[in-house]
């Protein structure tokens, strides 16, 4: 917890006491529904909290603003900016049912009144959005084509409503599969945490 204090100091009680909490939430369902790798559970804190807050150093996202965390499987990056933004609306998404009653039940335990879980298909999903964010379940031009039918056209944040997707490796490479006039930016993650775990990890962000 003292790591993501780290980073964002100005976090309230709640946000604290909530943030706190995620550990032995986690290691508790973890025990019973396998949402994160056993041996990564341990570095809970570092891994998929503070990996998920990365969004958050890109974009500060405003109030009233409505997301969606595609293929969010045990809640990341959804749950963590959720506690970060309590006036930003976020629907996590996953097809897989077990992973969304993990879900549920964190977003329930730390009363995340801000976030709705649904067992949904990307290309199921009906909702209009400002923004579609996901940590690395498919390739980019994939994942922008689940994420354009989303989105809402009028505007309301620094960045123009898109994708915002935490990949790993060639993420250049992958860009490249995107139609031509598409605009992206690719922010690695280092330049936010300056912590080894983080080489080669970044936020992609895709402009509607």
């Amino acid at each position: 917890m003292k790591l993501i204090q780290q980073y964002f100091p100005d976090l309230n009680k709640l946000q604290i006491e909530q943030f706190g909490q995620l550990g032995d939430l986690y290691a508790e369902w973890n025990a019973q529904i396998n949402v994160i790798s056993r041996k990564d559970i341990e570095n809970l804190y570092e891994k998929h909290i503070l990996h998920s807050l990365a969004i958050a150093k890109v974009l500060s996202f405003k109030p009233g603003t409505n997301i969606i965390d595609l293929g969010t499987g045990g809640g990341f990056p959804g749950i963590p900016l959720a506690i970060l933004f309590p006036e930003t609306q976020f629907l996590l998404i996953d097809g897989t049912r077990k992973k969304m009653k993990v879900v549920q039940a964190v977003a329930d335990a730390t009363q995340l009144s801000n976030v709705t879980a649904k067992q949904l298909r990307a290309e199921e999903c009906k909702e209009k959005v400002d923004f579609v964010v996901c940590r690395a379940v498919a390739t980019i031009d994939k994942l922008w084509s689940w994420t354009v039918p989303l989105l809402k056209s009028e505007q309301k944040n620094a960045l123009p409503n898109g994708l915002i997707a935490m990949k790993g490796g060639d993420v250049e490479k992958e860009l490249g599969l995107l139609p031509k006039h598409e605009y992206s930016e690719i922010f690695p993650i280092q330049d936010y945490f300056d912590r080894p775990v983080f080489d080669e990890k970044y936020v992609v962000y895709v402009q509607g």
